[in-house]
């Protein structure tokens, strides 16, 4: 990705940036089994199928170094505050409907929705804003992730529900019905 990319060159960091098809945002963690009624993937495929939660814009616009794990320093594009209180909706959808099917999600509420443009041994500290990168959210996936070979396979993909909009008020019509009142003692 471009971005990972200006970063790597402007803060003179070491790493890699995302390949373009592994760029993605985590929304939900896979729950632990606790009362699986048959195969892991199973529970799975059959909580996504159950997840009832509507599409959303997502828009990253801060750049930041997360703490180490792994001896690595992912930079990461962060949501906004809209971005994560949609996506924060959507990851409890799926935790409700990995539970329905025997799995628990842990800490559903901490959550800090970002796509992740590097890994890299320890920089220095970057938070710096960005012009804003924005797209429509209308599906979530289910990824098995191949750990150390930079690779994922895609097990599930359902569709979010679109986003009601409310049709416009013509506030001309809502006068025109509005009852007749009786009149007021003083208005005879």
């Amino acid at each position: 990705m471009a971005l990972g990319e200006r970063f790597r060159r402007s803060h003179h960091l070491f790493g890699l940036p995302v390949s373009a098809e592994c760029l993605h945002l985590a929304l939900c963690p896979v729950g632990r089994a606790e009362q699986l009624a048959g195969p892991l993937e199973s529970a799975l495929l059959a909580a996504g199928e159950a997840v009832a939660a509507q599409e959303f814009s997502a828009s990253f616009d801060l750049v930041l170094r997360l703490s180490a794990r792994d001896g690595q320093f992912p930079l990461v594009a962060c949501g906004d505050q809209m971005t994560t209180d949609a996506a924060l909706t959507v990851r409890k959808a799926i935790a409700e409907a990995q539970a329905a099917h025997g799995l628990r999600v842990g800490a559903v509420s901490s959550f800090l929705p970002h796509v992740e443009l590097m890994q890299g041994p320890a920089m220095d500290a970057i938070q710096e804003p960005v012009p804003p990168i924005s797209w429509r959210v209308s599906e979530f996936v289910l990824v098995r992730t191949f750990f150390g070979q930079s690779r994922h396979a895609i097990v599930g993909r359902w569709r979010l529900a679109p986003k009601r909009v409310q049709a416009p008020i013509d506030l001309l019509e809502e006068i025109r019905n509005l009852p007749d009142f009786p009149l007021l003692p003083d208005e005879d």
